[in-house]
């Protein structure tokens, strides 16, 4: 029998009480279940690979289409679902607040709230604003149920402010405001996990492995890291494939397609399923 929202949820949260985990970032249906099926036990949407798959740049899909989306990936699997959910699509914490209650309400185990403005001049919200909009999301969310894990992102690394004390500050005032697991994708080095992992602790911290890493898995779990995503490096590895053998396809060759899954296997995985 598939599984409630609230088994769901709480299974999800039990997974960050102890050890670490792959959170893997599918950005379709067709690649969540087949994730499922590798035998991961919980899935994470990702911003920018499902705007690439409709034609936009990240942050640039409206409210109701991302609350569709997540609705489509909790359907897609019996797998509890991590929402990135951006800056929340609210410039203030009652705005906030709505789509968060809307977020929840598709279904999903956890959610993400980031505070990058998107103006390069100030890329950054002001640390008493954003743990506003935070501390929204919370009550938002307890409102709701109170089960739905919330994640509170620091951005400083990902948009060009690479200031370790603003981001350990930063996430401790999320951890204050109700984050249950915090985030500060683009951070890299032992000694910036290790960093972030102490200035929150107890709490579970999440880490971004977008690239070639230095650091394996075993080596994040013994800095004390909980769980480990992808963000859109599927979508982007996805989009290199098939990049290249679209060049080759437009140059008259027809060598692009080596590697390419076969089609019976492709009906065998999501045989069924619709």
């Amino acid at each position: 029998m598939p599984r409630t929202t609230a088994e769901k949820r709480a299974a999800f949260r039990a997974m960050h009480e102890t050890g670490c985990f792959t959170l893997p970032n599918p950005w379709d249906a067709g690649s969540a279940r087949y994730l499922a099926s590798l035998g991961f036990q919980a899935i994470a949407t990702t911003s920018s690979g499902y705007a690439w798959s409709t034609g936009r740049a990240d942050n640039q899909v409206s409210r109701d289409d991302i609350l569709a989306h997540l609705r489509a990936m909790v359907e897609a699997t019996d797998l509890p679902v991590n929402a990135d959910f951006e800056s929340g699509f609210g410039d203030d914490p009652a705005a906030v607040a709505e789509s968060v209650k809307l977020a929840v309400a598709t279904g999903v185990a956890g959610l993400s709230i980031e505070d990058a403005t998107g103006d390069a001049a100030a890329p950054l919200l002001p640390v008493e604003t954003a743990v506003a909009r935070l501390a929204a999301a919370r009550r938002a969310i307890d409102e709701s149920g109170g089960d739905t894990v919330l994640v509170g992102r620091a951005e400083n690394f990902f948009v060009g402010v690479p200031d370790l004390n603003d981001t350990l500050a930063r996430l401790q005032a999320y951890a204050a405001a109700g984050a249950d697991c915090l985030y500060a994708p683009g951070i890299r080095t032992r000694e910036e996990i290790a960093a972030v992992v102490a200035a929150v602790a107890p709490k579970p911290v999440n880490v971004l492995i977008g690239g070639n890493p230095a650091l394996t898995l075993q080596e994040l779990a013994a800095l004390g890291v909980r769980r480990v995503s992808v963000g859109g490096a599927l979508a982007r590895a996805a989009w290199g494939s098939f990049m290249r053998a679209a060049q080759a396809l437009s140059e008259g060759r027809f060598d692009g397609f080596a590697g390419a899954a076969s089609g019976p296997d492709l009906n065998a995985l999501f045989a069924g399923a619709a």
